[in-house]
């Protein structure tokens, strides 16, 4: 039988990264290439092509885009227009008060809908539910055609109460449609059927906002497989770790925020289950950012909203992950107090680190690695290039900061990781010590194609168990999209009592609600071991503003069973009740997920091995605690389980190098991933 591949890819700002699996032999092959900016979608076919040539052997394509995202990072999404309510244009822009720097007097915050571009229209719903004014078809078309001759690629149409009553809203959608050029049509009560007017609007303006861009992408995306006669199916990662097909991505591509990291972090989760860990800090080491999650009794922590940039609410189940600017790109600079700072800002993959030779002459974290002799400069991942530039590495650092700060180059690049170090350690503590997590009783995970570098500090630095190092750390988010569920998230506004709801009523509507996302799953075409339903009611007490998440089972509701998982999950967040004080339910929240049967992680081992000694390919000079070491070098993917390496050590693989520091030691488990700890045994 022929091979069948189910393949996942994640495109990076500056790496595309491929992970294959051959479901016939269990073979597996990864990649990683560098991204094309220009368009993504050539060097995620240029990815997979260099490991296969007949692309008809491929079943199913899994994708972590970072288009949605970068499209609202960097403010390039689709000209677009909203539609709202008489007296409600500017809620956009009003958002909850708040503003860029808390304590600060100023702050500029720019919509990304122009005041210019929001219209009202004549409509009315209260907010039971009640329709006081009904709309006027005539009066949104001619809106509608005043947008598009604006210049407006998009249209979002969000009314006030729409998620009690959308009624005003459908016939008002309708009537955008038979006059809009595009199928770029948002329905704020179809994005987010939910209470709270700004999240509401931000999440389906963002949603308009993003649709031309992303679409035509995953349009160029599909083309592209096609013409070398792909003839399977294309899924995408959402931000809550599942995946969706390629044509509801198209319809919710806000759903695509942050796509790539939550692939890493579902990876993570699953690598560290087979390796018998259930507590685990991912690190996702970038060319620009370090993304920090937090995984709890094996599950990953979900977020109902997040901000992607101040102003930019998008309402929508995530995994919660913490995003600082400390890459391998970011840029070390000494202020003008004298005080050295690495990142935010960075060199990201053009021109990228001076190292690089293509045009950058201010020092990155690459850069450091590099002179400490950490990275071999004939061996850079990603086939980017031939060979690194040390000799220009050596004199931007000590440019830029030995000579200001009176240290030598290599005491001037260890500052330079010293400050990265302490400034992703601060980002582990905000995930766990902040939130009540002992770190000691956590591994860390590192991956990306710079996170394996710095594992041992971050071990010192925040008292960490022990770090998991994954057998392919530079793919491991594409590895994510092949393990990743199919999931989808709906929700919807109860707003009621607790002692005045139907339990019937109520359960009945989950179960519709329920049954139209499992449809989705259904046709997708996609083998699954089992469907799973799960439910919670966002809940609170009469007077607060700030919810809890209830988790209730399905098709069991009862008001007894409902109060008791209240006083539960209340109790858990805050150690106390509030005694004869009303309970109110405001939301339900339904999420269907496939199960997609499970990878064996073996599989990543191949077979044979050998031990360590045998897999030493050299030695190198490096520079770690003030001091030069002779550290000896390993080919990392050949050595055996069971082999034990002391620091410090240096192993090499395509999609990353690894970094055992001084003063720990590190062992090769069955799944091929290397366990770093101090010397002393964990109990």
């Amino acid at each position: 039988m022929s091979a069948v591949y189910v393949i996942g890819v994640d495109v990076g700002g500056t790496f595309t990264d491929v992970f294959l699996l051959d479901e016939v032999s269990g073979q597996v092959l990864v990649n990683k290439v560098p991204s094309t900016r220009g368009d993504q979608s050539k060097g995620f076919v240029e990815g997979i092509s260099q490991k296969i040539a007949d692309f008809s052997d491929i079943q199913t394509v899994i994708h972590g885009t970072t288009v949605g995202t970068n499209a609202l990072l960097e403010r390039k999404g689709a000209d677009t227009g909203v539609i709202t309510t008489q007296g409600f244009r500017d809620v956009l822009e009003m958002r909850r008060r708040d503003r860029p720097t808390t304590w600060g007097l100023r702050g500029a915050f720019t919509p990304v809908v122009p005041r210019n571009h929001r219209l009202e229209v004549r409509e009315r719903v209260l907010a039971d539910g009640t329709l006081r004014q009904a709309v006027d078809p005539d009066e949104v078309a001619r809106k509608a055609q005043e947008l598009s001759a604006a210049g407006c690629e998009a249209v979002c149409v969000f009314f006030i109460n729409g998620y009690a009553n959308d009624a005003n809203e459908r016939q008002a959608v309708e009537a955008v449609r038979s006059v809009w050029p595009n199928a770029y049509v948002t329905a704020a009560t179809e994005i987010l059927p939910e209470i709270r007017e700004f999240e509401r609007l931000s999440t389906a303006a963002l949603n308009a906002y993003l649709q031309p861009v992303v679409s035509s992408y995953l349009d160029r995306l599909e083309d592209g497989l096609k013409q070398r006669d792909f003839d399977g199916d294309v899924l995408i990662v959402q931000s809550n770790g599942g995946v969706m097909s390629i044509d509801t991505a198209k319809h919710y591509p806000v759903r695509t925020a942050l796509s790539g990291p939550a692939a890493g972090v579902i990876a993570a989760r699953a690598i560290a289950a087979a390796a018998g860990l259930q507590n685990i800090i991912t690190c996702d080491m970038g060319g620009t950012s370090f993304d920090v999650s937090l995984v709890l009794d094996g599950e990953a922590a979900l977020a109902a909203q997040t901000a992607i940039d101040f102003g930019m609410v998008i309402r929508t189940p995530m995994i919660e992950i913490t995003t600082i600017g400390a890459g391998g790109g970011s840029i070390a600079r000494v202020d003008q107090s004298g005080l050295l700072q690495v990142g935010p800002e960075s060199a990201g993959s053009d021109p990228g680190p001076v190292c690089y030779g293509l045009g950058n002459t201010r020092p990155t974290v690459t850069d450091a690695n590099l002179v400490l002799g950490r990275i071999n400069p004939d061996r850079p991942i990603g086939g980017k290039l031939e060979a690194l530039d040390i000799a220009a590495a050596r004199d931007a650092i000590d440019v830029a900061v030995g000579r200001p700060l009176g240290l030598s180059t290599e005491d001037a690049a260890e500052a330079v990781l010293k400050i990265a170090n302490a400034k992703m350690a601060g980002a582990i503590r905000l995930v766990s010590i902040e939130r009540g997590h002992d770190p000691g009783k956590f591994s860390a995970m590192p991956f990306g194609g710079g996170g394996a570098l710095h594992t041992g500090a971050l071990i010192k630095e925040v008292g960490l168990r022990s770090a998991l190092v994954p057998r392919y750390p530079g793919v491991t988010s594409a590895l994510g999209c092949v393990v990743a569920d199919m999931r989808h998230d709906r929700v919807q506004t109860v707003n009621r009592l607790l002692n005045e709801i139907d339990a019937k009523a109520l359960s009945d509507e989950i179960d519709a609600t329920a049954s139209g996302a499992a449809d989705l799953i259904r046709v997708s075409g996609v083998n699954f071991s089992a469907i799973d339903i799960e439910v919670e009611l966002d809940m609170l007490y009469v007077g607060q503003t700030h919810t809890v998440s209830v988790p209730v089972e399905a098709g069991n509701i009862d008001k007894e069973s409902i109060a008791a998982a209240f006083d539960a999950a209340y109790r858990t967040s805050y150690g106390r009740l509030l005694e004869d004080i009303p309970r109110r339910v405001m939301n339900h929240r339904v999420a269907v997920i496939g199960r997609r049967p499970a990878l064996d992680m073996k599989l990543l081992v191949g077979e044979g091995g050998k031990p360590a000694e045998q897999c030493r390919i050299g030695s190198r000079r490096l520079y770690a605690d003030g001091a030069w070491h002779d550290a000896p070098v390993y080919e990392r993917l050949s050595i055996a389980p069971g082999s034990r390496i002391v620091g410090p050590a240096l192993l090499e693989q395509s999609d990353t190098t690894i970094f055992v520091d001084p003063g720990l030691e590190s062992e090769v488990d069955d799944y091929g991933n290397l366990i770093i700890r101090t010397g002393k045994r964990e109990e």
